[in-house]
């Protein structure tokens, strides 16, 4: 089974490898990623979950990490996290069900710290 805290921290330093060569790019998609996921009309956990689904359908191991901890942190529950894949399956058909369920994965290894 994956684990998406090993996936989290891997990405993290990948990025860090990347700033170093490209750091206008990230800081600029970083400054992006800062106002689209701000409170707003959409709250932060809100808008946790409509990334996670994105990520699900897109079948991006890192979005589902980061995404799962993002939305646990800002008050998501396991039943929102749930819907999430829900709506995520129906979006993305079949591939979003192995995604999906890796997705819950990820819901339970950080739920349980």
């Amino acid at each position: 089974m994956k684990k998406y805290k090993d996936i989290n921290n891997h990405q993290n330093v990948l990025a860090r490898e990347y700033h170093q060569s490209a750091p206008d790019m990230l800081n600029s998609f970083m400054a992006m990623h800062k106002v689209a996921m701000a409170e707003g009309a959409l709250s932060v956990k809100n808008k946790e979950l409509i990334a996670l689904g994105i990520g699900i359908a897109a079948r991006c191991d890192g979005c589902i990490g980061a995404h799962v901890q993002a939305a646990l942190q800002a008050g998501a529950t396991r039943e929102e996290l749930v819907e999430t894949v829900n709506v995520a399956v129906v979006m993305g058909g079949g591939p979003s069900i192995t995604y999906g369920t890796q997705a819950l994965g990820a819901v339970d290894e950080f739920l349980a710290d």
